[in-house]
């Protein structure tokens, strides 16, 4: 199995240290937040510098605040300072909430903006000059883009008919969070798909972003997943990929159990049609650390078979 862990720690250097357990255990990816330590691109460059293979990518650097042809330049910078190919570049538009209360943006028209925004910056780090003058965003980069010296893919969060054509259409596929099995096989997998191929484009990637904890006591485990995940079940955007799979709150499709139910679970959301697993390893019980240890060791094992 591709599997992926979440990145982040309080610190650049407990981040590197991070990077290179993961790689040494064999995961493939480590995805970043946008809020890790700041800016993750500064700790990623650092960890990409530091380490050979794995994938380091954001899930998810927010677009509205960001201008595309910035945000190019910055992932590009990375590419570079890294010295390797390895960086993937997630997107989303985020909340309206943070949008409009935050940053004091319109969050108007989401589906547009992200679109303008996706068509802009793929076709800058496919090194091509854009000129555009669109509803959301404009751009002349001519002679303000650097060079692109590694392929940065680009995943969007997408749900909806419309993300999921865009990221089918001009992006490398999605990188989904809180998106069950069945939400994968019935809504995500056949639309993104269908976009890419209608497109003339490579199969779309469907990293598939949950709570993952081993432990033998489900109830425990679903009130360390509540206790921890609590916050999505207020974002309207969690809201709707939660109760698209039939479910009401972040536990009821989080994946926990023993091994072996883990494993099936695991297993089950590549068979409805995920490329990649990113496991958000949940402690649960009084000892976090042996927990997410056990946790660990199941991951580690699945990744490194053909499980």
């Amino acid at each position: 199995m591709r599997i992926g862990l979440t990145g982040g720690a309080s610190s650049t250097d407990k981040i590197v240290k991070q990077a290179q357990r993961a790689e040494a255990d064999g995961f493939s990816s480590l995805w970043y937040a946008s809020s890790v330590a700041g800016d993750p691109l500064a700790a990623l460059t650092v960890a990409g510098r530091e380490t050979s293979t794995i994938e380091l990518g954001t899930a998810v650097l927010q677009t509205y605040p960001c201008h595309p042809l910035l945000q190019a330049n910055r992932v590009a910078a990375v590419a570079e300072a890294m010295g390797r190919p390895g960086i993937t570049v997630g997107l989303g538009p985020s909340h309206g909430s943070l949008v409009e209360d935050v940053y004091g943006l319109s969050y108007e028209r989401p589906g547009l903006n992200t679109e303008e925004y996706v068509e802009i910056i793929t076709a800058l780090l496919r090194g091509e000059d854009v000129a555009m003058q669109g509803r959301e965003w404009r751009v002349a980069s001519a002679g303000r883009m650097v060079s692109v010296v590694h392929r940065v893919p680009v995943l969007l969060s997408a749900m909806s008919p419309r993300m999921l054509r865009v990221a089918g259409e001009l992006a490398d596929g999605t990188v989904l969070w809180m998106a069950s099995a069945q939400v994968i096989e019935s809504r995500i997998a056949p639309a993104i798909r269908a976009a890419a191929a209608a497109a003339g484009r490579p199969e779309p990637r469907i990293v598939a972003g949950l709570p993952v904890a081993v432990h033998d006591d489900v109830d425990e485990a679903r009130a360390a997943v509540a206790a921890t995940s609590g916050v999505y079940a207020g974002m309207p955007n969690y809201q709707r990929i939660i109760g698209a799979g039939g479910a009401a709150h972040p536990e009821d499709v989080a994946i926990f159990g023993n091994e072996e139910s883990v494993r099936v679970q695991l297993q089950g959301l590549l068979d409805a049609g995920a490329t990649d697993v990113w496991a958000a390893v949940t402690p649960v019980g009084p000892d976090p650390r042996a927990s997410a240890g056990r946790t660990r060791a199941l991951l580690r094992e699945l990744a490194s078979t053909d499980a």
